[in-house]
């Protein structure tokens, strides 16, 4: 049958790419560049793949656009309409008794370090995986808030040069510009800005899904299951990671960060939160964050909000009412509460922030790939989900302003009581 030469062909390319894998594997276990008889054995079989892949590719295009005899699933077009019919197709093709293989899976095979067949694996077409990105911010709260830089295919992070500037006072603003009144005839005296690198190395978030033929025999069921909720789980993920994130294999979070100012508990402090915990929190932001920055609580200190009053007039508006807003809010900025906030009377279960000041760079977005091999005597498919990202505060400590000795920062949170 030709869906079973395509595999072969397939496996034959895959062959090739192992052998030029072997090659760079061997020159960089002791640390040397390629010989010159490695490299010229690598450039022929690089010439090798890409003749197996333009053969692969034609044959595959020739399915779908003549329909010939014999073509998997009879010349299907070229894209599935849902993300569920991608993996009710890869759970039929896993069937034993299989008459034809769905040639919508071998759509963009070929590729460095992408899922095949003959591995038993295949490709989330790229627009689902997108949708999945998409879901994933929708479902985060914080996430979306964040500024985001996309990475380029050939690099895995990204250095960026800011200014070293942690105060407003004379020489150190702008990272050491300073400008003089002078007389006639004076010597101006001259100054330049400082700077900083700041270095993100991509990190790998990863879902897993073992999934029984029952639940995928149901197209409607596995797009719900599998879609929305690993699209859930990576928002919740990153958003708790923007938070409370280590650095380390992870983004670094904002009450790890070096830029947040903790607004300490007043003395002899019995409740949970205070008016003066509020204002002096509010005094401690940034002022160019203000307009930008919203107050993430635990939910459950919201009820101790209800009590804060300046005279007669109440620091907490409930949402709703004439203004309609879904947020209550402080001060005119909305209170949003998220699960990831510690727990009421810890540090960071109240926090204002400004998320734009918070970098997020990532790759390619979500990539998706199955497996029918991995759980084959357990009659599972296996889903994988990827994420790579990277993320961190611009700012790498608070700002001490031109006039007062208060530090300054777009992120402030109150002490543990």
């Amino acid at each position: 049958m030709k869906n079973k030469k395509l595999l072969a062909m397939m496996a034959k390319r895959n062959e090739l790419k192992t052998q030029a894998q072997r090659l760079l594997d061997a020159a960089q276990k002791v640390g040397r560049p390629l010989t010159n008889a490695e490299r010229e054995t690598l450039e022929g079989l690089k010439v090798k793949i890409e003749q197996w892949d333009d053969t692969i590719k034609e044959m595959v295009t020739l399915w779908e656009d003549g329909t010939p005899s014999g073509a998997p699933n009879g010349g299907n077009s070229r894209k599935f309409t849902s993300f569920g019919e991608q993996l009710h197709a890869i759970y039929n093709a896993a069937k034993p008794e299989r008459s034809a293989m769905d040639a919508r899976l071998f759509n963009g095979a070929s590729g460095a370090g992408e899922s095949v067949p003959s591995d038993g694996g295949f490709l989330v077409q790229s627009d689902f995986a997108a949708g999945l990105l998409k879901l994933t911010y929708e479902t985060g709260i914080l996430a979306a808030r964040c500024k985001k830089i996309p990475i380029s295919s050939g690099a895995n992070g990204v250095k960026i040069n800011a200014l070293d500037d942690d105060s407003r006072d004379n020489g150190a603003r702008w990272g050491g510009i300073q400008a003089f009144w002078t007389g006639e005839a004076d010597e101006l005296t001259a100054s330049k800005p400082k700077f900083r690198r700041m270095e993100l190395t991509l990190k790998k978030l990863a879902g897993l899904c073992y999934t029984t033929d029952e639940l995928l025999s149901d197209t409607m069921a596995l797009e719900s299951v599998i879609a929305q909720g690993f699209a859930e789980e990576f928002g919740f993920k990153m958003d708790d990671v923007i938070l409370n994130g280590t650095g380390t294999n992870q983004p670094l979070g904002i009450l790890k960060s070096n830029g947040l100012v903790t607004v300490a508990k007043e003395t002899d402090q019995a409740d949970k939160i205070t008016v003066d915990n509020i204002t002096k929190m509010w005094a401690r932001c940034w002022g160019r964050s203000r307009n930008n920055s919203a107050w993430y609580i635990n939910q459950e200190l919201e009820p101790y909000l209800y009590a804060l009053k300046i005279g007669d007039a109440p620091v907490y508006i409930p949402a709703g009412g004439l203004s309609a807003s879904p947020y209550g809010s402080i001060f005119g900025r909305p209170v949003i509460p998220i699960e990831q906030c510690p727990g009421v009377g810890e540090k960071g279960d109240i926090i204002l922030a400004d998320l734009s000041q918070y970098l997020l760079v990532d790759k390619g977005g979500i990539n998706a790939a199955s497996s029918i091999h991995v759980r084959f005597l357990y009659d599972e498919n296996v889903f994988r989900f990827t994420y790579r990202v990277d993320g961190q505060p611009i700012w790498n400590a608070p700002i001490t302003p031109y006039k007062g000795a208060g530090t300054l920062s777009p992120f402030v949170t109150l002490a543990a009581r």
